[in-house]
């Protein structure tokens, strides 16, 4: 028996409301993951529920993602959740960002307790960040990975990092009291009781948001002259980066997507072992504001987030589909929040 559709329902809306419905149906449900009772909450069942609603968050801020799952709805066919990605900061020292824990830190306090585990450690060296994949224990190839990448302010010169600490040292806590205290549940009894868990999730699913004050122009500039990335995240945040359809053939997707008029990645990128193949649109803009000189609000249009598709083959030596990543494909997928394409 799989988690009931009631409970998910009574889950999801706790965060989405009316979009309750329309979110749960646009995914590919995990298979086999089962259902733990009418009054209790599993971590896995926690975990669809979370990124359920992470989805429909991103089709909200993206349009050309909400025109992609239009599309599916069209068709009949349902979303597989691969992965969505976040980008974090790692100030000098390893301080804490902020209110909240260094860098992935402050996601693997969620992510442990739903059962995920640091697969893989990726090097992004190009761009002078780290990614590590989480994957969760239980269902890897089924529940939606995360790969939270770092980047590593103390790569870059004393500018910038004044520039990094004085937007990311405003951030706030965003979990509150009652949502780590259902984490530490999650994490001694590995369930939680229904009310409790709707009551925590709100909490838990906006931490993937931006929460330190909006940035200086002229630190935004001094960010963005040396990173697109550390750029992004000073006006998005831990926002969702990019969501991910796992699909069969992501050439054919990316050939009807341009047919479509939507603006796609130049290239596919294809992983050192051949089984993994990825491309993207092009990040939708979005308006943010800045702080000018003279403390006035000033409106820019900058890069938001994209939508990204990916195939996976067959690992031969042990049968099953190949769940890693890859550090060149990472790089190149980034590029998507920059001005130049790759």
């Amino acid at each position: 028996m799989t988690i009931s559709p009631e409970k998910l329902h009574a889950l999801v809306a706790a965060v989405l409301k009316d979009d309750a419905a329309p979110a749960i149906s646009d995914l590919a449900l995990p298979g086999g993951v089962p259902d733990s009772g009418p009054k209790t909450v599993s971590r896995a069942e926690f975990a669809v529920a979370m990124n359920v609603a992470l989805h429909w968050g991103l089709l909200a801020r993206v349009p050309t993602a909400a025109a992609y799952a239009a599309d599916c709805r069209a068709a009949g066919r349902k979303i597989i959740l691969d992965h969505g990605a976040l980008r974090t900061v790692i100030l000098p020292g390893h301080a804490p960002t902020g209110a909240v824990p260094a860098g992935a830190d402050a996601f693997a306090r969620i992510l442990e307790p739903l059962g995920y585990v640091r697969a893989d450690i990726y090097p992004l060296d190009r761009l002078r960040m780290t990614g590590y994949a989480w994957c969760h224990s239980a269902f890897p190839d089924s529940i939606a990975q995360f790969f939270i990448s770092e980047l590593h302010v103390d790569r870059f010169g004393p500018d910038f990092a004044a520039a990094a600490k004085r937007i990311f040292g405003t951030t706030r806590e965003p979990l509150t009291a009652d949502a780590l205290a259902v984490l530490d549940e999650f994490a001694e009894r590995g369930e939680v009781a229904l009310n409790r868990a709707a009551a925590a999730l709100p909490a838990i699913v906006g931490a993937f948001d931006r929460h330190h004050d909006v940035p200086s122009l002229s630190d935004y500039e001094t960010l963005k002259a040396a990173s697109a990335e550390a750029a992004w995240i000073a006006t998005e945040g831990n926002a969702f980066n990019h969501g991910t359809d796992r699909v069969s053939d992501v050439e054919a997707v990316a050939d009807a997507q341009r047919a479509a008029g939507r603006a796609m990645k130049d290239r596919i990128e294809v992983s050192g072992s051949g089984r993994v193949r990825q491309t993207a649109y092009r990040a939708d803009w979005v308006e943010r504001s800045f702080v000018g000189e003279d403390g006035a609000a000033v409106t820019l249009s900058v890069p938001g987030s994209f939508y990204e598709f990916i195939d996976r083959e067959v690992d031969p030596s042990n049968g099953l589909i190949d769940l890693k990543f890859d550090s060149g494909n990472a790089q190149g997928i980034f590029k998507m929040t920059a001005s130049l394409d790759a």
